[in-house]
């Protein structure tokens, strides 16, 4: 007897709404930064630091990943994964913080698409330059305005595309991976293992690696940040693991295998897209050719999914009542127009202020990585706490639930160490005007705009701001 059509049509609505949600995650992560690993971990690290630095990326974000896994199975009240767990574990200005951060990390990462893309046209338009000149610049925003008129047409229609575009931008990666390993010189390997004479100590080669790796891996919470739309809380932790596990194999080839065919040094000289430039080395001008195009695809597919998911984070942010209420309007179709209205010209702002960096590719790869520190870092800590049955709302967890957590937190804690100060000091310059909001959103609802805690925090992040602003203006600190 044949099923009725409902519960045969439920299983595979399950399924598609589970690789529906894998997708943004392996769309998300797999960007346009994959593309630029050969130079960066050039510049930084041989193939031992390399090795350990994947080694240590690749277990403290798979104890993040597991951290989101967790939490989306054991507190399904929570929505937009990242801030929301800051506030319910941490209060409302936390997760304020850690919502205006997340956004703003994903603002300056859709930047980051830009000057990469330009900096691969610029092999053949020199006014384009490296991504960092005013021809550069104008096009990039018509760019961003342009994807902005995209996605105003509908979330479902982006997210479609951006389902395509994943699987379209992973077969160059590929490609590049399995000619290399073709092309492979155990003896040119060896001679990179240690590392060059600029790299210094193995400890600092891994340490100068750390705000790479977060950059690649951003994403791994994609499915948490997306979780009002699952059709099963189950599928969050699921897509979180596969996409992770999918992308972490791709990221530590892309590295390993360039250090196979061209000395270090060369590497670390290339520009980007590095990938382009390692290709072309070995086979010619149709490997840059390849290249290129793979990564004007993977633009289109990871700024669909971090503009959607930035917008994502605000639009809830305003339905709890902790950003302005204009933030939580959304059109018949799904999108919040407000919020991605802000998120495109926040990317706007950070888009001119890569003209006065001296490098602004790497510039805004570190600051995208360290505005997520302090998101990770509190969704961690809160997940010790759900572990710890002291959430106000679950039983303890088991002793694996704690030590996956407990082993989160190190992790992030490490990631500031590994930030510097630097980048710290110019994540609070962004932060503190910020509150801005956070004071529209209290003064809308008549409530007393900050606790004594909350207090602390603010004068907190001021004093972090004016130390930056003032570094910046005396020179001890550059962008």
């Amino acid at each position: 007897m044949a099923q009725p059509v409902n519960e045969v049509a439920a299983p595979r609505a399950a399924k598609l709404a589970f690789w529906t949600l894998t997708s943004m995650v392996v769309g998300s992560m797999v960007g346009a930064g994959v593309f630029s690993l050969p130079s960066r971990f050039a510049q930084e690290t041989g193939v031992a630091g390399a090795l350990i630095s994947w080694a240590v990326a690749g277990t403290g974000m798979l104890m993040l990943a597991f951290v989101f896994q967790n939490l989306a199975n054991r507190r399904p009240d929570l929505d937009a994964g990242v801030y929301a767990y800051a506030k319910a574990g941490f209060g409302e200005y936390p997760g304020f913080f850690s919502a205006f951060g997340y956004w703003a990390s994903a603002c300056v990462g859709n930047v980051t698409y830009w000057v990469l893309i330009m900096s691969t046209a610029g092999a053949l338009v020199p006014a384009l330059g490296e991504g960092d000149t005013v021809l550069a610049i104008v096009l990039s925003s018509a760019g961003l305005w342009g994807f902005f008129l995209l996605i105003k047409q509908g979330v479902k229609e982006a997210a479609a595309i951006n389902r395509v575009v994943t699987v379209a931008k992973v077969i160059p990666i590929c490609v590049f991976v399995l000619l290399l390993l073709f092309l492979f010189d155990p003896g040119v390997f060896a001679e990179n293992f240690g590392g060059a004479d600029y790299a210094g100590s193995l400890f600092d080669q891994v340490r100068s690696t750390m705000l790479v790796t977060v950059f690649v891996f951003l994403g791994v919470e994609g499915a948490s940040v997306y979780s009002r739309h699952a059709k099963r809380r189950a599928d969050v932790g699921r897509a979180t693991i596969t996409g992770f596990l999918s992308v972490f194999a791709i990221f530590a080839s892309v590295t390993i295998v360039s250090y196979g065919v061209m000395p270090m040094a060369e590497i670390a000289e290339l520009r980007q897209p590095s990938m382009a430039g390692v290709l072309e080395a070995q086979v010619g001008t149709w490997g840059m050719v390849f290249v290129s195009i793979g990564l004007i695809v993977s633009v289109l597919g990871a700024y669909l999914a971090w503009t959607l998911m930035a917008a994502e984070v605000l639009f809830v942010a305003a339905k709890d009542k902790d950003m302005p209420r204009f933030l939580g309007r959304a059109t018949k179709a799904d999108v919040p127009v407000p919020a991605l209205v802000l998120t495109t010209a926040l990317s706007q702002l950070v888009l001119v202020v890569t003209y006065f960096s001296d490098d602004a590719f790497n510039f805004a790869l570190d600051l995208t990585s360290a505005l997520t520190l302090i998101p990770f870092l509190l969704a961690a800590v809160f997940a010790v706490k759900v572990a710890a049955g002291r959430d106000g709302s679950t039983a303890r967890g088991g002793r694996t639930e704690t030590t996956v957590a407990v082993l989160a937190v190190l992790y992030t804690a490490f990631l500031l160490f590994a930030a510097g100060l630097k980048f710290v000091l110019v994540s609070f310059i962004i932060y503190a005007p910020a509150t801005i909001l956070f004071v529209m959103a209290r003064r809308e609802q008549g409530r007393r705009l900050f606790s004594p805690g909350e207090a602390v925090l603010l004068a907190v992040s001021i004093a972090g701001a004016v130390i930056g602003v003032v570094a910046l203006a005396a020179g001890r600190l550059s962008i």
